[in-house]
């Protein structure tokens, strides 16, 4: 074991989408270089099964799972209380968790699914979990964003999308909501020992295509699959946000390709950051 995965193998990783796709394969990769690991998912019987196969895999015995609907705001709270419980510290989050919905989709929460899945959801968590970050040298919060946020608008008043919804412009604006929370947060961290930093992980065929076609699912992720990153090289990015020494430190930006790339002008907006923010915090209730 190298110097660097000696140090990084006394720490604590949540991996939030940890039973598919790059979030399945960020954990594995992290639970090998030995830390303990605890994945989330929806599915216990599904979760279960990715962290056994987990130690199987990597003969890392350190690997745990929680379960938690991001879809639900009480979930995503219990998730919190729940690790908080069970862990006395917090070393590296992965917000990998999202989804994309390709018909609008109304919450209890006055937004749409998509927002709330990819935005409120780790927003809320991110934020209870600060203080699980208190005992941690150098923390990291890793969020999962993706270059679709170029697309992307958001309209504070209208966060249902009442407007001309459409799935790809509802999944462009989450993901500018992930790197203008990012942003705001490397903001309000300042001078502490916490890191944020936001990704693109390339384009990858993910269970989406799947799951939100109806039956053209499964052949359309194929076919896309074709011209796509699999998910072991799309987790790359998220791989080396969480664990490498040469972003130790750095904070507050957005890599692609696992280099530093700048994102749109209008995910650099102090203004629509702030306001967003604040937004948030009145919809999740913190």
């Amino acid at each position: 074991m190298d110097s660097n995965n000696k140090k990084m193998a006394s720490k604590t990783c949540l991996v939030t989408g940890g039973t598919s796709g790059i979030g399945k394969v960020t954990a594995s990769a992290l639970a090998a270089q030995g830390m303990r690991v605890v994945i989330s998912g929806r599915n216990f019987a599904k979760t279960e099964a990715v962290a056994r196969k987990i130690i199987a895999e990597t003969g890392n015995p350190s690997i745990h799972f929680l379960i938690a609907d991001f879809s639900d705001l009480q979930a995503v709270r219990k998730l919190a209380k729940t690790f908080k419980e069970k862990f006395t510290n917090l070393d590296i989050l992965v917000n990998n968790a999202g989804a994309f919905y390709n018909s609008r989709r109304r919450t209890p929460y006055g937004v749409e699914m998509t927002f709330l899945v990819n935005h409120l959801a780790p927003f809320l968590l991110t934020n209870l979990l600060l203080e699980s970050f208190k005992n941690s040298v150098s923390g990291r919060i890793v969020n999962v964003s993706s270059d679709a946020h170029k697309y992307g608008n958001i309209n504070l008043d209208d966060l249902e999308f009442n407007t001309f919804y459409f799935g790809f412009l509802a999944y462009a604006r989450s993901k500018l909501a992930n790197l203008l929370f990012t942003y705001e947060l490397d903001r309000r961290l300042a001078g502490s020992n916490l890191t944020v930093n936001a990704l693109h992980p390339g384009h990858v065929a993910t269970n989406i295509f799947r799951t939100n076609f109806s039956i053209f699912g499964p052949l359309l992720k194929k076919t896309i699959g074709v011209f796509s990153l699999t998910p072991e090289q799309g987790a790359q990015n998220s791989i080396y946000l969480a664990s490498s020494q040469e972003v130790e430190g750095i904070s507050g930006n957005y890599f692609v390709r696992q280099e530093q790339f700048l994102s749109s002008p209008l995910s650099h907006d102090l203004a629509l950051a702030k306001g967003l923010w604040e937004k948030s915090e009145k919809l999740t209730g913190i």
